[in-house]
């Protein structure tokens, strides 16, 4: 096989590694350029970290570690974020990821100034539109109780941007960007927030445009979904296939540095490696009750666990199907309890705010269950009840999804609005209506919308990065190879308050056996093996 002119030709269009993967070529340049980029980086300490300095930071942004025992590794991420060049914070909804990084940009700026410098140039990024926003918020509000002078607040930035925005996109091509190796980021320290959405393409010229100083901190649940696109890069980092042993080293530093005891083995490693750059967030502070159970049952795949959490726990259920594979009655009473707000609402910016309680995840887009066919369902439902009228593709009250990032109407991937009457007096004219994090509204021409679908139900994949009071996860009325743990665990860890599983008891039980594993030769670079030819 490697004789064929398509892997043996120089620049063959496909390479095939040692480990028999087979690869389109450009896609294993990007994973091997990647893999480089990261070694290279997890073995670079940042410089003139003053560590007597850092510990008086932890102890002032994180309260003093015998007080603080549930943060003790929120300490040691800062720790790790501001003394190295690379550092991932992996954790689930709630264990305090973005808490955290406030107070990594607020010690990062403390080092800066007392050595006399200028604050580093900070960089906010995440995959979507709806993520940075999310981002955006949580930084903004994290920044007004921080205690620390008011020249670092004054420093944290307060907008977030999609990575492709920040990297310069062309039309060349989907990986093609103005900023690279040549010309590269104007930025120190660069976040990456729901990192796991970061395909390897993407995430390699990330890497590629970083300064060769510049610190990168990657945020996200290596548990979730990964990219849609090719890789699996957040679980390829943080998966080593087997326990590592911090370094000596490092462990030293840390612990005389946050107050936490870490542990190193007789085994540890004289020096430093991507285990040292790695730090897993635990404990949720959301939450306590049942969804937190019923996510780490899942995630662990223990089927038994997870019908005990069902059937015991207040804020989580599970009812099977209808018949057709749709919602079922039962479903059809939780999507109107959990529209109720949105049925009573009188104006388009109630409406709006009220979608955000509650939510149908679909596992599939089309079909029986699909996020086509549930849409429909759910319009027909609320038409009944008097909550709509559907009287053109544009009727009022109809929740709209951004699909395509629009950067001249300022409208990304996940963005919601409504559609809305354009007044009293014109009822039939209508506008699609946005609000912007501060509350303002933003009325446009539907005519002039990106690409955009409607979104009482949503695909799970799509859901990534947001988060509903309550939300029902319908999942299809077969087993497919789409509907995996970690499908179900990223939706089940959208809800705040309650979660609902809907869907026949076999296909439930496949998705908490059935785990994803991507044919990816990152984590075999990154942790031992190899990816050459």
């Amino acid at each position: 096989m490697r004789d064929s002119a398509l892997l043996a030709a120089p620049n063959a269009a496909l390479v095939l590694d040692r480990a028999h993967r087979l690869y389109l070529r450009r896609y294993w340049l990007h994973e091997d350029a990647l893999a480089a980029a990261i070694t290279t980086r997890a073995a670079a300490l940042a410089d003139g970290i003053d560590d007597l300095r850092l510990a008086d930071g932890l102890n002032r942004l994180f309260g003093a570690a015998k007080d603080k025992r549930d943060a003790a590794m929120q300490r040691v991420a800062a720790f790790t974020a501001v003394s190295r060049r690379f550092c991932v914070i992996s954790g689930g909804p709630g264990t305090g990821k973005t808490y955290t990084v406030v107070r990594i940009l607020a010690l990062a700026i403390e080092q800066a100034l007392a050595a006399g410098l200028a604050p580093p140039r900070i960089a906010l990024m995440a995959p979507t539109g709806k993520a940075a926003a999310r981002l955006q918020e949580s930084v903004r509000a994290g920044i007004e109780d921080l205690p620390c002078e008011a020249a670092v607040r004054a420093a944290i930035p307060e907008e977030a941007t999609t990575i492709h925005r920040a990297l310069g996109a062309t039309r060349h091509g989907p990986t093609a960007f103005r900023r690279h190796r040549g010309n590269p980021l104007r930025a120190d320290l660069v976040v990456v927030d729901e990192a796991s959405m970061v395909d390897v393409a993407l995430m390699a010229r990330l890497f590629d445009a970083l300064p060769p100083a510049a610190r990168i901190v990657l945020l996200g649940d290596q548990d979730q979904l990964a990219s849609v696109e090719a890789g699996a890069v957040l679980g390829d980092i943080c998966n080593s296939g087997a326990p590592r042993p911090r370094s000596a080293a490092f462990a030293a530093r840390a612990t005389a540095v946050t107050g936490t005891l870490l542990l190193v083995g007789h085994d540890a490693p004289a020096t430093t490696g991507i285990w040292d750059d790695i730090v897993q967030l635990t404990h949720s502070y959301r939450f306590a009750g049942g969804i937190g159970a019923l996510a780490g049952a899942i995630n662990a795949g223990n089927v038994e666990a997870m019908w005990r959490t069902l059937e015991a726990a207040d804020d989580v259920g599970w009812h099977a199907a209808g018949a057709d594979g749709g919602l079922g009655a039962a479903g059809e009473r939780l999507v109107l309890d959990g529209l109720s707000a949105f049925r009573a609402a009188a104006t388009a910016g109630e409406r709006l705010r009220a979608l955000e309680a509650f939510r149908v995840l679909c596992a599939h887009r089309r079909g029986p269950g699909g996020v086509e066919a549930v849409n429909a369902q759910i319009e027909q439902l609320l038409a009944a009840q008097g909550a709509i009228r559907l009287d053109g593709e544009w009727y009022v009250g109809r929740p709209i999804l951004v699909t395509q990032n629009d950067y001249q109407l300022r409208l990304f991937n996940g963005d919601v609005g409504i559609i809305a009457a354009a007044s009293a007096d014109e009822p039939m004219r209508r506008h699609a209506v946005f609000v912007a994090p501060d509350g303002s509204e933003r009325r446009l021409s539907p005519a002039r919308l990106p690409p955009h679908e409607t979104v009482f139900a949503m695909s799970v994949h799509k859901s990534q990065g947001s988060e509903f009071d309550a939300v029902a996860v319908l999942l299809p009325p077969e087993p497919s190879p789409v509907v995996s743990r970690e499908l179900l665990y990223t939706a089940v860890t959208r809800a705040r308050r309650r979660a609902t599983i809907i869907g026949p008891r076999p296909v439930v039980e496949h998705a908490v056996r059935h785990a994803i594993a991507r044919a990816s030769g990152l984590r075999d670079a990154l942790w031992g093996g190899t990816t050459d030819p």
